[in-house]
């Protein structure tokens, strides 16, 4: 099948809905040039409150919206359900697994997946927090393993049962670790009769010498301290080395182990998509060793000023020679900048260089406890989480679900209660013989 564009005016393909594909979009919204939005999913997604599904916070209609909802009032804007396979720049066609699609601008925002470093087999074993899909198993996974703790006679199996690792402890390792925390030592306190959730063993796995390694060090200490009030234990200068189905082999200097666990996730690590590799074999764009496009001072291709890539699979390093973080706010404002940049383009007009503006960095640990780093000001603490909550309630893209989140929020903070705690899918427990044979008798 192939799209024509048999629309007039100037044509911009833009590939990716999430942040920066969707902020620049709305920022073309009622203009005069036509704009296809083109993403493999139907809908945009809030990622920083993945982890808030996985441990049963939320469901995953409350933070993803559909992007035709999204964008319906902009009627120069139309929306393809496509996943794109390849790019020919010389022509200015993207084609898709099923048809082709031509334009005259392209943006790309694509994104990035979690970074396996080789290794195949540990996706299967230790899953990450990039998607619904994943994440709704990473919740199968944790509400599972108190189920078969709690069925399990064998005290070794039980604690096997009981023992999390969670691998990579920036903002993602450290939120989800901090919710485990919570959800063992106060949401499902009184759920079991033959364990006791709080004496989980929840343990984050950080290869640098600190958690939170772009923050302040005083944040990444308060934040060790708010995590270890949970019972979350942090392991720096650990690296992982290997992961089979029920273990973690970890080397500390020059001491290897083992950690015995059946369940581990990862947040250790990302990588650019696959289109930055495209663009590199086609038009040789450079890559950094994450397989991000090094881009132009104006997040343009270089040679050819009609492709732009922005979010995660740009490599903008151009203000203090580090690249941008992967994150938000960094998507947001490079989308809207192209989008800018575009109708100014359009005008004979010229502006400046993309320059990003940093509104701050902010994690959350748990229950009034997050930190929050705005440069000269740093903040911990219960006002910190106040300003996590409100940051993200502001940025969730429907009005609906900024009212279903912050009504959901209220309920689980007052109650100590998450609705959202299903165990979804085939359930492959393995238990002791001893379980067995008295289930049969």
């Amino acid at each position: 099948m192939t799209f024509n564009n048999d629309m007039n005016g100037h044509h911009i393909v833009i590939i990716g809905g999430g942040f920066g594909g969707l902020y620049a979009a709305k920022a073309l919204g009622n203009s005069t040039v036509r704009v296809i939005l083109v993403d493999k999913r139907n809908f945009h997604l809030f990622q920083p409150l993945l982890y808030q599904i996985a441990i049963g916070g939320l469901s995953p209609g409350d933070i993803a919206s559909p992007l035709r909802s999204v964008l319906n009032k902009y009627k120069n804007i139309n929306v393809i359900k496509a996943e794109v396979v390849d790019i020919e720049p010389e022509i200015r066609k993207v084609i898709f697994r099923d048809g082709e699609l031509f334009y005259d601008t392209l943006i790309i925002a694509t994104g990035a997946t979690y970074n396996y470093f080789g290794h195949k087999s540990w996706p299967n074993v230790a899953p990450g927090i990039k998607t619904i899909e994943d994440t709704i198993d990473i919740r199968h996974r944790i509400f599972l393993a108190f189920e078969g703790a709690e069925r399990e006679e064998d005290p070794i199996k039980r604690k096997d049962w009981m023992r999390f690792v969670i691998i990579g402890a920036g903002p993602t390792g450290v939120e989800l670790a901090g919710a485990l925390g919570e959800l063992a030592n106060d949401t499902l306190k009184n759920d079991f009769r033959n364990i006791i959730p709080s004496e989980s063993e929840i343990l984050l796995l950080e290869g640098t010498d600190g958690i939170l390694p772009t923050y302040p060090p005083k944040l990444s200490i308060k934040a060790k301290e708010s995590l270890e009030r949970l019972g979350v234990t942090v392991q720096t200068n650990t690296m992982v080395t290997d992961i089979s189905e029920n273990s973690v082999t970890i080397k500390k200097g020059e001491k290897t182990g083992q950690i015995y666990a059946r369940t581990i996730l990862w947040a250790a690590g990302v990588k650019a998509s696959s289109l930055g590799m495209i663009l590199s074999e086609k038009i040789g764009s450079e890559l950094d060793s994450v397989g991000r496009v090094i881009v132009k001072e104006d997040l343009s291709v270089q040679g050819f000023p009609d492709i732009f890539v922005i979010g995660d699979l740009a490599n903008f390093s151009y203000q203090n020679g580090y690249p941008l973080p992967g994150v938000a706010p960094v998507a947001m404002q490079q989308g809207l900048y192209v989008a800018n940049l575009l109708k100014k383009r359009m005008k004979g007009e010229i502006i400046p260089p993309f320059r990003y503006q940093n509104k701050g960095n902010l994690a959350v640990i748990g229950r009034n406890a997050a930190v929050a780093d705005f440069g000269r000001f740093q903040f911990s603490g219960f006002f910190a989480w106040l300003i996590w909550v409100f940051v993200h309630i502001r940025y969730l893209i429907e009005f609906d679900n900024k009212v279903l989140v912050l009504i959901q929020w209220a309920w689980n903070y007052f109650t100590w209660k998450r609705g959202a705690r299903l165990i979804t899918g085939e359930d492959t427990l393995l238990f002791s013989e001893n379980h067995k044979n008295r289930l049969k008798n």
